[in-house]
């Protein structure tokens, strides 16, 4: 009988440690690279907010935090593709939610390499996670001096202040 009680105990512990190593599995391969990055993610952001992230000259773009909160729930989203060339501040896709359509606009100019295909699929991913899975499109830069005319993620919060104060 105490051998049976052991034997219990033993695999209870077992399958409880097997189950914290799945749910650590379960992390996506974004949210562990940010945990472990010694590098922080330096995002500049555009007055009509969209967001890029220069990575070897080229940019990952997505919108804010803010914009898809302002949309809801998207349901539709139209993005630019590769090969197509677009000048900082082009109109070069479209985002639908329950509430409104807005456009996406270029932060700076260059050649589009990539799409985020899964964001086509699922558009609710920019709702779930617009930093990371939600990116919208890849871009390489022309022009490496447009950076300097994008805000940082400090200015754009204090320009989101300003913003809300003028609605008010």
């Amino acid at each position: 009988m105490a051998l049976q009680r052991y034997f219990i105990h033993a695999s209870k512990q077992y399958m409880s440690r097997c189950c914290v190593l799945q749910t650590n599995l379960k992390q996506s391969y974004c949210e562990l690279r940010h945990k472990y990055s010694t590098k922080p993610i330096a995002r500049q952001y555009t007055d009509r907010h969209e967001w890029v992230v220069i990575d070897n000259g080229v940019g990952t773009v997505g919108i804010s935090k803010y914009a898809q909160e302002a949309l809801g729930d998207v349901v539709f989203a139209q993005l630019p593709e590769p090969g197509a060339q677009f000048k900082a501040g082009d109109e070069c896709g479209a985002l639908e939610s329950v509430k409104a359509a807005s456009e996406v606009y270029s932060p700076v100019s260059g050649t589009v390499t990539e799409k985020n295909k899964n964001v086509e699929d699922k558009p609710g991913l920019i709702n779930s996670s617009c930093y990371d899975e939600g990116w919208l499109f890849k871009i390489s830069l022309s022009d490496n001096e447009e950076i300097k005319n994008l805000m940082s993620e400090e200015q754009y919060n204090k320009y989101l202040e300003t913003d809300v104060e003028k609605d008010h």
